[in-house]
């Protein structure tokens, strides 16, 4: 029986993890082959981003969809990385290398993708289209069973002509 169970666990997902990338590598992988993208916007002091990380970007499910579908990236939302998308150049000029390990200056990047409203919340998970274009950011922890209807909202392209509640009620 374990050695049945071993052999089929590949199959239903489980020991998926996403594997997140770079901008950069993910804009060239885009170029071969377009998708949207999700990038999650992190800070390292951030309680509920560990969780969703553990739990729900853990999850064998969401992770093999969100690979099969997307170009998934880690960004954190307070570090100094610089990004180059476009012509543009993302920077976090009040970033204090001494305050690494806790709250620190807001990168422009994140406030450029991640604010709702003016105000920005960690984590905030925003959905590219593949020309890197806003589909939407939704902010605060995610449990996995609240993104899997997201991230089919977003992959098949339903976003285009339906709003998230009608789709949503009919998701299964």
């Amino acid at each position: 029986l374990l050695f049945f169970v071993f052999l089929t666990l590949p199959f239903f997902g489980a020991g998926q993890e996403v594997k997140w990338l770079k901008f950069e590598k993910a804009i060239v992988l885009n170029e071969k082959e377009p998708r949207p993208f999700l990038v999650d916007f992190y800070t390292v002091w951030c309680g509920p981003c560990r969780m969703m990380n553990k739990r729900t970007f853990g999850d064998p499910i969401i992770a093999q969809y969100i690979n099969e579908h997307f170009y998934p990236i880690k960004f954190n939302a307070e570090g100094k990385d610089s990004v180059k998308l476009s012509e543009q150049i993302f920077i976090n000029p009040d970033y204090d290398p001494k305050r690494s390990r806790s709250r620190n200056g807001t990168h422009q990047l994140t406030r450029a993708m991640a604010s709702v409203n003016g105000r920005i919340a960690y984590p905030t998970v925003v959905y590219l289209n593949e020309r890197m274009e806003i589909i939407t950011p939704v902010q605060g922890y995610i449990q996995a069973a609240e993104m899997e209807p997201i991230l089919h909202f977003i992959a098949e392209e339903a976003y285009a002509d339906q709003e998230y509640q009608a789709f949503r009620a009919n998701f299964k």
